[in-house]
């Protein structure tokens, strides 16, 4: 049996999607003649828990740690909350920022390059090098954000000369915050520089999005491949659907994600049709700014709001299910058109309708055309949206909803793991 390392920052009880592809992959590589070993860190700051994770983790997997000196621990010292929100990638509007979060953006950004786990690279290079000389392995498997984790790689690999497959579950200089951090000129081209060489030396490239792959090959020479995130069949999907024509989002929901049109559209909505007004709930779970809640008040849907904060997997699985419409909000810009939201294959496996909002040709607009799943808007399709949501309050009204019930098992994840371990055995080959 092949043996792969995974080097990971994420993992239980770290919560969010990010945790759940190389879970998922560690869980599935030995149903495909491949053994994995994880490597984290023993006593990371994670910004979202999620304990509920720690029951997937196979009681057999070998698990590797190594300490890590975590900056947010410091920075805490100077504002906690402000460190929280950093560290989960929510960065206010600059005309909305205090002093103190311009002060901590340009200390993050021009000073723990290419990011704030930068301090992990040599205890992990040092300790690994010495698993290596002890333990036969065939590959190695960094993953990344965050990027820095690359780094330990590239190390491995001169050291070493191993195989090593670099998995980007977001893009790297591209990425939509990266312009917050208020970078100097020199650091920007220090992240160029050291995503090229992270690019150019490793033997394989994965991205999760087919517009990150191109984007990548217009870099290097290195092989990319396309291996999207995927859904897990969990639990019983015999759940009833919610008796309000509900409308769910699961994950953040921030400033520069807020969509006013859909806001404005529901608005519309209730002011001409009463019954519509009454039957109408918004629910967001996760971390919801508050420029998002102001706006969705300014359009008198208060009283159709429900925030409900964090939920663990588990529960934001049956949310999925029992909602009537599934919200599905990108940004609006160039950047977000490569995004690919872990929660789109949840929503998949949800069967419930998916609305999704985002820039034209968003790579993830696709996957949900294909698999017949929902309706795809652009930011300036009103009067199109207006009329599907109208459309959907009708059935909801005479039939209700129904389940979609199109073939998706493409993205399961045991599928997709079977991709990975056909290119992993490819690469090993070449």
């Amino acid at each position: 049996m092949k043996k792969v390392l995974i080097i990971s920052y994420y993992w239980p009880p770290a919560g969010g999607p990010g945790v759940q592809r190389w879970l998922k992959f560690a869980t599935y590589l030995p149903d495909f003649g491949i053994k994995p070993v994880v490597y984290i860190p023993e006593n990371p700051t994670y910004p979202i828990l999620d304990e509920s994770l720690l029951a997937d983790v196979p009681e057999k997997l070998e698990i590797l740690k190594n300490s890590i000196i975590e900056p947010y621990t410091w920075a805490n010292i100077i504002s906690k909350k402000n460190t929280e929100t950093i560290s989960s990638g929510i960065i206010s509007e600059e005309k909305r920022q205090t002093l103190v979060q311009k002060f901590m953006l340009y200390i993050r950004g021009n000073f723990f390059v290419p990011d704030a786990r930068k301090f992990w690279i040599k205890p992990s290079v040092d300790f690994l090098e010495t698993y290596l000389s002890e333990n036969k392995v065939d590959a190695i498997i960094t993953t990344g954000p965050p990027h820095s984790l690359h780094l330990i790689g590239l190390e491995l690999k001169q050291k070493t000369g191993l195989t090593w497959i670099a998995d980007f579950r977001d893009p790297w200089t591209t990425i939509g915050y990266h312009d917050k951090l208020k970078l100097t000129k020199a650091v920007q081209l220090e992240h160029k520089q050291l995503e090229k060489r992270v690019l150019e030396n490793c033997d394989q490239v994965i991205t999760t999005s087919p517009t990150t792959k191109k984007d990548f090959e217009q870099i290097a020479d290195t092989p990319v491949t396309c291996i999207t995130n995927g859904y897990d069949q969990e639990g019983d999907l015999d759940i009833d659907h919610d008796r309000a024509f509900s409308l769910a989002h699961i994950g953040s929901l921030l400033e520069k994600r807020n969509p006013l049109l859909l806001w404005k559209v529901l608005g519309d909505l209730k002011k001409a049709n009463m019954n519509f007004g009454n039957v109408l709930k918004i629910k967001l779970a996760g971390s919801v700014s508050e420029d998002v809640v102001r706006s969705i008040r300014d359009h008198h849907l208060g009283e159709n709001l429900e925030i409900l904060g964090y939920v663990g997997h588990k529960d934001a699985l049956k949310l999925q299910r029992e909602s009537q419409i599934l919200l599905l909000i990108e940004v609006d810009s160039e950047e977000t058109k490569a995004i690919i939201p872990g929660k789109v294959f949840e929503y998949l496996a949800a069967r419930r309708p998916i609305l999704a909002i985002g820039p034209e040709n968003a790579d993830f607009f696709e996957i949900i055309k294909e698999t017949s799943s929902g309706e795809c808007f652009n930011y300036n399709d009103e009067e199109a949206l207006k009329s599907q949501i109208l459309k959907w309050y009708q059935i909801y009204n005479k039939t209700g909803l129904l389940d979609n019930d199109t073939d998706i098992s493409a993205y399961s994840r045991k599928n997709l793991t079977g991709q990975l371990a056909h290119l992993i055995d490819k690469v090993l080959e070449a």
